[in-house]
């Protein structure tokens, strides 16, 4: 799927990857796509979580060895 940006989220660990996510979408128009990759086993979770709340559309996850890659889309 295309994506507008990217966030690299390696290495950050609960609430950092939301954090800078919620940041990331701020700055970006209705409709376009984030993609992130965090490596936080508890991001899956957390992001199911923040697109509840914020009304941002997980558009999917998938994992990659011990990478996760979520899609969101800007609401």
């Amino acid at each position: 799927m295309e994506y507008q940006k990217e966030l690299d989220a390696r290495g950050l660990n609960c609430p950092l990857p939301i954090l800078k996510a919620k940041k990331a979408l701020a700055e970006m128009e209705t409709g376009e796509v984030l993609r992130i990759v965090a490596t936080d086993t508890g991001s899956v979770r957390d992001f199911q979580a923040f697109a509840k709340q914020t009304g941002n559309a997980l558009v999917s996850h998938t994992q990659n060895g011990r990478e996760f890659i979520f899609l969101m889309r800007r609401k």
